[in-house]
């Protein structure tokens, strides 16, 4: 994977994560993490937000489970310590320091 592919790869699931803390729920589906990261400029398929999904999954990030065909993503505590700059996740890019 290029520099800029990674890099870019890295920043979704930041963006991803800082979502799904702000939630009520702690949750996001596919659909509006799609939806979510083209307001970004990150164009991508939902089975591309799928993969995402499952990667941070396996860093214990977030939980993912089936709702029909749909998956959704739960931030876990690792996931919240990441977003709040308490631990570091590998492939999630660091958050900047709050102004």
């Amino acid at each position: 994977m290029s520099d800029y592919k990674k890099r870019r790869t890295e920043d979704a699931r930041l963006i991803i994560l800082r979502a799904l803390a702000e939630e009520n729920s702690y949750s996001l589906n596919e659909a509006l993490a799609q939806a979510l990261l083209e307001t970004f400029g990150i164009d991508e398929t939902r089975d591309w937000v799928r993969n995402q999904f499952k990667a941070m999954a396996a860093v214990d990030a977030v939980t993912t489970r089936l709702a029909g065909t749909v998956m959704i993503a739960v931030i876990t505590n690792s996931g919240l310590d990441h977003v709040k700059r308490r631990i570091v996740i590998e492939g999630i890019t660091r958050p900047s320091p709050e102004q």
